[in-house]
């Protein structure tokens, strides 16, 4: 089967640390990245769970965006609080 090139970005520290790791388990980025591919081709889908952080949700957002404006016009009293120490 013909082969052909794929050309992305990724962060540096983030390359270096995914060789190693593939590395550590015999594989070359190369081969990982097909493993990923041939999976995802497989099973019609991401192979593992994508979420979104809730703290970025548009409610969240509403919410801090209420409390800042509550703070800025003196309608929040901000209370110090011991912290938990274990």
């Amino acid at each position: 089967m013909p082969q052909t090139m794929i050309n992305f970005r990724i962060d540096e520290d983030l390359k270096k640390n995914m060789e190693q790791t593939c590395s550590e388990m015999g594989l070359n980025l190369t081969t990982a990245f097909t493993l990923f591919a041939k999976k995802v081709v497989r099973e019609k889908r991401i192979p593992f769970e994508i979420s979104v952080d809730p703290f970025y949700s548009e409610s969240n957002m509403k919410y801090l965006k209420r409390v800042i404006s509550d703070i800025e016009n003196g309608r929040a009293k901000l209370i110090e609080h011991d912290l938990i120490e274990e």
